[in-house]
């Protein structure tokens, strides 16, 4: 199977790295290429990283509930550095207090996010979303 290219960080003002070496540890595991840019990374980060690497995907995580105002933007920042087709999946705690998910999945996927992960979904689930969403066939 073709290895594909994924950058995978936490955006924003988060530190939550033990989630994401889970993370970047199961999509290895699963056949990917990872460039993990880390915790406290920038819109501009994942778009840097992501032309430098040629990658497919970009796998933004966040658990301290700013995630919204966080990921506002990067599709269109995407769009103007000639990325704008890249996959864009978003996970965790991504707004403040309790609110019903289907409303703040409607609001990432405005935003121009393919695939939008409540707190608490295992990496099997956006690993085998990748897989499809990417084409990928499973030897």
């Amino acid at each position: 199977m073709e290895q594909k290219t994924v950058v995978l960080g936490v955006i924003g003002s988060d530190v939550h790295a033990v989630g994401n070496r889970i993370l970047d540890y199961a999509f290895t595991q699963a056949g990917f290429k990872v460039i993990n840019i880390g915790v406290l990374a920038t819109q501009e980060e994942f778009i840097h990283s992501a032309i430098e690497t040629n990658a497919e995907a970009l796998l933004v995580s966040s658990l301290y509930g700013h995630g919204e105002m966080d990921c506002r933007g990067l599709r269109e920042k995407c769009q103007e550095t000639g990325i704008g087709k890249i996959i864009m999946y978003v996970g965790g705690n991504l707004v403040v207090g309790k609110q019903d998910f289907e409303s703040v999945k409607e609001r990432f996927l405005a935003m121009g996010f393919d695939r939008v992960y409540p707190p608490g979904t295992l990496p099997d689930t956006p690993i085998e979303d990748l897989r499809k969403d990417l084409g990928m066939t499973i030897d």
